[in-house]
């Protein structure tokens, strides 16, 4: 039976395109661009399988996760983001979404990734794995980093691209965001962390293991 999905998505091209890589194989029976009006679609169309990305206008996927539970509806939430983040995964997870796939995935392997989760399968893009393991493992307090915790979950992503050598026309691209934007949280990043350069934020990522 093909599978009736919802795309979430705050980027209207990247829904369209979504929707344009699964082709007729599943059906896309609603889309949403934020938490609110994501849990509305869901409960109004009982989807099999709700297509997650994990920054949202409104409190990001966790949010919309929560938000369908609390009006009693069951459903399945499979997360596609551009992020690799492990604590976008473990977040995600923790939250109740049963996998978590990036943006990379071809359109055959995302149908293949829908329809496993629909049938109860949990799904992982084989290097997000261990943080899956990670999200399942005692729920201990996560280890505090006061400079860390300062950056937004967009300004982590970008900061890691920077560490690792992307320029801002790439991060943009990646994060299918403007140039400018990525110049504003670039900005951001090194004002918070007190660092001056790229190089500095490299060796400052680097001493964290978040490369």
């Amino acid at each position: 039976m093909t599978p009736r999905v919802v795309v979430v998505d705050d980027h209207e091209l990247v829904r369209a395109g979504v929707k344009a890589a699964l082709g007729d194989r599943v059906d896309v029976v609603g889309e949403a661009g934020d938490v609110l009006e994501a849990v509305d679609v869901v409960v109004a169309t009982l989807p099999d399988v709700v297509l997650l990305d994990v920054h949202l206008p409104g409190g990001g996927g966790a949010a919309v996760i929560g938000g369908v539970a609390q009006r009693g509806v069951a459903a399945r939430f499979l997360a596609l983001s551009v992020s690799d983040a492990a604590e976008d995964v473990i977040g995600v997870i923790r939250a109740g979404a049963r996998g978590y796939v990036t943006k990379a995935i071809s359109g055959d392997e995302l149908v293949d990734a829908i329809e496993r989760v629909a049938s109860g399968d949990a799904v992982f893009s084989p290097r997000l794995a261990g943080f899956a393991l990670d999200a399942f493992a005692a729920d201990l307090p996560a280890p505090s980093d006061p400079e860390l915790d300062l950056l937004t979950p967009r300004e982590r992503e970008v900061m890691r691209l920077l560490a690792r050598g992307y320029a801002y026309k790439e991060i943009a691209r990646r994060l299918t965001i403007s140039i400018k934007t990525v110049e504003t949280h670039a900005s951001a990043v090194l004002h918070k962390l007190q660092l001056s350069s790229r190089n500095e934020l490299a060796s400052w990522a680097a001493r964290r293991r978040l490369l």
